[in-house]
């Protein structure tokens, strides 16, 4: 259970909004029936943006009460849409938002994503004036001083479950599965899938490696006749774009016949897991009492079991780097 610390309220809020930016994650509707829950009970009316800033720029709103959001947490995806709007980094655009949500009575905004829409939001919050607060809500679980975000853990879930199938098939044919997951910038779901299924080897953006090495290695291994169960976890930014495949290719140089599985949006999709239920409750109910606690400008992290407000500014210029021992256990857990 997370700690939520004990705001005092010390402003008057009539009208809020909320928005659910960049890719959708399986949790945010929770986060979205918190908010509009908590505001009900705070006499606080909650408008909902749909499509992130885009959709805010278009005025395509809609409002919310706590019977449009009822039986919403178990659903995956957003009742808001996601979209991204790379034309809200010019300051002309973000004048015109700005304007939007004067004109619409909008005192504070509630943002719901991962780096690009936190950042999206400092700088919505620099140029209007208006009280901005965000939520982390990426499968990446990137974000710097959060130690985690709403759609984490539901992504490593669904990817161990199609990984748990790959094994049959790979123990079967004595075969390697390289299998690419979310990560484009950080290795966090791939070190815990890897992690959780026991695999053969972890490949992260953090930490290169040298594709004919590893792939030398894999096969020595195969060869060796040692009990193994065939899977090679891949975070999709790793090191190159086709990384995966060039991999693959070395490993046929080397005798192997293995196979790519890239699973992609499928991590994104499903029924929230019970732990990214509630810890999206619990930050969007607290995003409420922030709010009316005057805290600004700040994401609601999750840092040592205890919901913490962190500026904008230092999440955005740090970045979260996966430990070494979360490859060190791999290596020493894996084969």
């Amino acid at each position: 259970m997370l700690k939520r610390p004990d705001f005092q309220p010390c402003l008057k809020v009539k009208r809020i909004a909320v928005l659910t930016s960049g890719g959708e994650t399986p949790g945010m509707n929770s986060a979205i029936r918190a908010i509009v829950r908590t505001a009900d009970k705070e006499g606080i009316e909650v408008i909902g943006i749909h499509r992130g800033f885009s959709g805010l720029i278009q005025q395509d709103f809609i409002p919310l009460t706590s019977a449009s959001v009822s039986r919403i947490s178990q659903g995956g995806g957003s009742i808001l849409h996601c979209g991204s709007c790379p034309e809200f980094y010019k300051s002309d655009i973000r004048q015109l938002a700005s304007n939007v949500l004067q004109d619409h009575g909008i005192e504070a905004l509630i943002v719901i994503g991962g780096k690009g829409s936190i950042a999206g939001a400092a700088l919505l919050e620099q140029q209007s004036g208006i009280q901005t607060l965000a939520l982390p809500g990426t499968v990446d679980n990137d974000i710097a001083g959060s130690d985690d975000a709403i759609g984490f853990d539901t992504a490593i879930n669904t990817a161990v479950d199609a990984i748990d199938k790959l094994q049959d098939t790979a123990y079967s044919h004595q075969r390697l599965f390289l299998v690419e997951v979310a990560g484009t910038t950080s290795g966090f779901i791939a070190a815990q899938v890897a992690i959780a299924i026991g695999a053969e080897m972890l490949i992260v953006p953090e930490h290169p490696v040298e594709i004919a090495q590893i792939a030398k290695e894999l096969s020595q291994n195969q060869k060796s006749g040692l009990s193994a169960n065939g899977m090679v976890i891949l975070a999709e930014g790793s090191a190159e774009p086709k990384m995966i495949r060039n991999l693959a290719n070395e490993l046929k140089a080397c005798g192997e016949d293995p196979r790519i599985c890239v699973l992609g949006h499928i991590q994104r999709g499903g029924a929230p897991t019970a732990h990214d239920r509630a810890l999206a409750a619990t930050l969007g109910n607290s995003a409420v009492h922030a709010l009316l606690a005057g805290v600004r400008s700040s994401v609601l992290a999750v840092s040592e079991s205890t919901i913490t407000p962190l500026p904008f500014e230092s999440t955005i210029k740090s970045s979260k780097q996966l430990p070494e021992s979360a490859l060190r256990l791999v290596t020493e857990t894996g084969r």
